[in-house]
């Protein structure tokens, strides 16, 4: 197979692909896309960001029939942010499929808005984490009888989330006649038993970790556990990166580790599991658009989080695991790009490098020197800045809007401004640091569209 023209993809697909600009499949889609799009199963060991959304979400989408008005593909993912990126990724691919309705179910969001959805409009494909797909189904406002492809993506961790009882009930409700793709970054016993009750004569696929991988420079850093978070703030701003994720193993530290950085002057975000999904969104928007420079995290954000150009991954606490070790620097070094992942490692904590030292089979760099932590507010601040406008997609409002007036209206050059995302109630738009006070003034001021919208600045 020398490129996806090659495939025997349903009309309408192939517009999806040009539009994303996919030419030559990457190895997990070359060697598992024929098989797909034959209607064979397929169980398959491929890591983050080896193109596994684009192999699953063209063989569902190739089944699928949109004149039939019933849900025909299901994909089970294990957090809210994973489930969002898929459901994104699986629009873009049906951009030449008119009608299709892609409808995220996930937990930490109001039931009865899901609810109605589903009884006003049946999606054609249903992407959702196990534990509310499962509440639908036992409230019986969900239906699966008509499940022709059936995804289990990162089945090892929802595993590792305590997700099997809810997977085994989801899919002894679809068709046995189903096609049914697992994925996974791990072949654990407890995967191939899944594996076992839920595939029929699978293709099995191995893909290695991208060669991109071996570009993170990967340094590890002897520090005492009252040191931790001055000499956090020292590395970050001896680096000086645009774009840092630091990952905590507790929750309760990220919101306190996120406060210590935004004292030094980091546009510091926190991103962790208790907190509301609107928030979540909002602080990935603006890690996303370069409005914050540093997104301390717990796990929740490990897998399924990716951005574009990550220059640093830095291990706040030393993960409890080599494989959660790997997920993590995972974000940074990416299609080809060099990164870096340093690990700060107290006392108590050198068996768990010794861990990781044993997995990746070579001596690890220790850092000696630990850099001083700046003066208060002193940190390079993030170079963009996010407003808010409350409107969206239901005020028909449109990205090439909020551009208009910002170049119009507004005064501001097309390069003072960053992405644009554009919700069903709220807009967000970033612009250049020096340049946001006059801008909300002038938005506040004037029209979007001909309307008057709220805007604040983040």
């Amino acid at each position: 197979m020398l490129d996806f023209k090659h495939l025997p993809l349903a009309p309408g697909l192939q517009q999806g692909v040009d539009a994303l600009g996919y030419t030559q499949p990457t190895p997990i889609q070359a060697q598992s896309l024929p098989a797909i799009l034959d209607g064979r199963d397929v169980i398959a060991q491929a890591p983050t960001g080896s193109g596994k959304t684009a192999a699953f979400g063209l063989g569902l989408l190739h089944r699928l029939d949109v004149a039939s008005v019933r849900t025909q593909a299901l994909v089970l993912c294990p957090t809210r942010e994973l489930a969002d990126q898929v459901a994104q990724q699986l629009r873009r691919l049906a951009v030449g499929l008119p009608n299709l309705k892609v409808l995220t179910l996930c937990g930490g969001l109001p039931l009865e808005p899901q609810i109605r959805s589903l009884e006003a409009h049946y999606p054609h494909v249903v992407v959702g984490t196990p534990g509310r797909i499962q509440e639908l189904l036992r409230k019986k406002v969900l239906h699966l009888g008509g499940v022709r492809t059936l995804v289990l993506d990162e089945a090892d961790r929802m595993l590792d989330m305590g997700f099997e009882e809810p997977i085994r009930e989801i899919t002894g409700r679809t068709p046995k006649d189903r096609q049914s793709l697992l994925f996974s970054a791990t072949f654990t016993d407890a995967i191939r038993d899944i594996a076992r009750n839920t595939l029929r004569e699978p293709l099995e696929v191995t893909v290695d970790a991208p060669q991109e991988q071996a570009v993170i420079e990967q340094r590890f850093v002897r520090v005492e556990p009252e040191r931790k978070q001055t000499a956090l703030a020292g590395l970050l701003a001896q680096r000086g990166v645009e774009s840092c994720v630091v990952f905590c193993n507790m929750r309760k530290d990220v919101d306190e580790v996120a406060g210590s950085l935004q004292h030094f002057g980091f546009s510091a975000l926190a991103l962790h599991g208790d907190m509301e999904q609107r928030d979540r969104d909002e602080v990935l928007v603006r890690f996303a658009n370069r409005s914050c420079n540093v997104l301390v995290a717990s796990d929740v954000a490990a897998r399924g989080l990716d951005i574009e150009d990550l220059a640093l991954v830095v291990n706040y606490d030393m993960p409890s695991d080599a494989d959660t070790y790997v997920h993590r620097i995972g974000r940074t070094g990416r299609a080809g790009r060099e990164g870096v992942a340093i690990s700060l490692c107290t006392p108590r904590e050198l068996p768990r490098a010794a861990v990781i030292e044993e997995r990746l089979g070579a001596p690890l760099l220790w850092d000696r020197n630990v850099p001083s932590a700046p003066k208060a507010n002193t940190a390079p601040p993030a170079t963009m800045t996010t407003l808010r406008i409350d409107a969206g997609k239901t005020d028909k409002l449109r990205p090439g809007d909020v551009l208009g007036a910002l170049t119009g209206e507004a005064g501001l050059s097309a390069s003072a401004i960053g992405k644009i995302n554009v919700f069903a109630t709220r807009t967000y738009v970033a612009v250049a640091r020096d340049k946001a006070g006059a801008a909300l003034a002038r938005l506040n001021a004037g029209r979007i569209k001909g309307r008057s919208f709220r805007v604040r600045k983040l």
